[in-house]
């Protein structure tokens, strides 16, 4: 969350460099006005409600989301130091327990960090528990015992071990059965803290799939008090968003796709509104500016747009081999898998810096035909000519570019299934020609999206409404 805070807390920083690349005549501000500081206070308050919101947004929409242990990068300096101080602090505690006689002032500063730690797993009413552990660690008798030689330090980490395993989860209980095992007091508290690390992620992770149900029924309010908070200091806020609706209204009445506003007005700003969020599916993200209203999403509607563009050259070279090579490979089973397979691999860094399209293209093109020379030889068939097998290595090759007929095609079919799943409220509808062998992964974007829109439209509908209805009214004025 510390990090999230920090990200959080440069977001205005480049937010303020986007709107100065686009500037307008409502963002002016008149030199009369003099700046306006903030104390820290106020700063840390902004960050730490964007933050709030943030998470919660993500845990609402990620039905993946998951807390994770984080973990310094493989020889990062943080990770050097990491492990130096704590090989100092377990050599230092293995020297105070060899002493003779023994030294537990380190161990009781452990035993005291395991007892919070094993506090915090309690819910409010069990106060049983709350009181074995008060009795079992404490502290001040602990240290009375280490100092009249009385203390027995593999009782009490019996106690600790027999008490995370009425906390842990099914899954720890191996971990709980090896720290029963382990004999050593310094290898034994170094493991139960590994194991309360875990438990820690358990029980965080827990809370989550706890949380969800209730942050879904309040986040959409919170959400839209949060950006409403932010429009009244901000009148400005919705520029973007409205140029996003204005620029699909445009295009959809221009002829840019069927599905213009010829039906009830509610029905045509869904039609309207449903045509714009797939306009993000295509959005330029370097040239243009993100609709204010969906900043948060604006990763998920990245990743999409890249599976989608992956999905559509799988889609459209499959289409390509399977019309070239017609009834001698149709029908033959596991063919089409194996050769998704090997696209999907070879085209798997296609987003990146160092994507090499002609070469990467050449070699499915080449890989595709090396593997249907052996299916038509293992079915009987005659292999193709070398005429037509370059012929089809062409074709292939052709198919990187987005102009590509049949690219273009296949991007056409995608698009119209994702409006129609809008449209029809999630279910799916039916999928277009040469979409089969993508329909999984495709109907999987397409649950992503429609959840993602869903609850979009439910934070953010009474700004949407009156957008899109001063849109629908400009367009009728001028029809008349």
């Amino acid at each position: 969350i510390s990090r999230l805070l920090c990200f959080q807390q440069k977001m205005p920083k480049e937010s303020d460099k986007i709107r100065r690349n686009t500037p307008s005549p409502h963002r002016l501000t008149p030199q009369s006005s003099p700046p306006r500081f903030v104390s820290v206070e106020e700063l840390m308050e902004t960050a730490k409600g964007v933050t709030n919101m943030a998470l919660a947004h993500e845990i609402v929409l990620n039905s993946a989301f998951q807390v994770k242990p984080y973990e310094p990068g493989e020889g990062s300096l943080e990770k050097q130091v990491k492990e130096i101080m704590h090989k100092a602090f377990w050599d230092c505690l293995e020297s105070q327990l060899n002493d003779d006689p023994p030294s537990y002032s380190h161990a009781i500063t452990l035993v005291g960090e395991i007892k919070e730690t094993l506090l915090s797993f309690l819910l409010p009413g069990q106060s049983r528990l709350r009181g074995q552990i008060e009795e079992a660690l404490d502290l001040s008798l602990i240290h009375q015992e280490a100092e009249n030689r009385a203390l027995d330090i593999n009782k009490v980490a019996k106690f600790i071990i027999d008490m995370m395993g009425t906390f842990c989860a099914p899954c720890r209980d191996e971990d709980i059965k090896q720290l029963r095992e382990i004999t050593d007091i310094v290898p034994l508290f170094k493991s139960i803290f590994a194991v309360l690390d875990k438990m820690k992620i358990d029980m965080a992770n827990f809370a989550v799939s706890s949380l969800r149900p209730h942050l879904l029924q309040q986040s959409v309010e919170y959400e839209r008090k949060k950006f409403q908070d932010f429009l009244e200091k901000q009148p400005n806020a919705l520029d973007f968003t409205q140029k996003w609706l204005q620029d699909t209204a445009d295009y959809v009445t221009g002829g840019g796709t069927e599905g213009g506003a010829t039906c009830t007005p509610n029905s045509a700003q869904l039609a309207l509104h449903n045509h714009a969020y797939l306009r993000l599916l295509k959005w330029d993200h370097d040239a243009e500016s993100f609709p204010e209203t969906l900043l948060m999403d604006q990763g998920r509607f990245q990743e999409m747009q890249q599976e989608l563009e992956q999905l559509a050259l799988v889609a459209s070279v499959l289409l390509i081999v399977y019309n070239s090579a017609g009834e001698a490979i149709s029908g033959l089973p596991g063919l089409m898998e194996r050769l998704k397979k090997t696209i999907k691999i070879l085209i798997a860094e296609m987003h990146t810096l160092s994507f090499k399209a002609d070469e990467t293209f050449a070699a499915v093109a080449e890989k595709l035909c090396v593997e249907l020379r052996g299916c038509l030889s293992q079915h009987g068939f005659s292999p193709f000519s070398s005429d037509r097998e370059n012929a089809l290595k062409g074709q292939i090759v052709a198919a990187k570019s987005e102009d590509n007929p049949i690219r273009k095609v296949i991007d056409s079919r995608i698009q119209m299934y994702l409006l129609g799943f809008l449209d029809a409220h999630r279910s799916a509808p039916a999928l277009p020609g040469g979409l089969t062998p993508i329909s999984k992964e495709l109907e999987e974007i397409a649950v992503k999206l429609g959840r993602l829109v869903t609850f979009n439209k439910l934070v953010y509908s009474p700004f949407y409404h009156k957008i899109l209805q001063d849109i629908l009214k400009q367009g009728e004025s001028l029809d008349v």
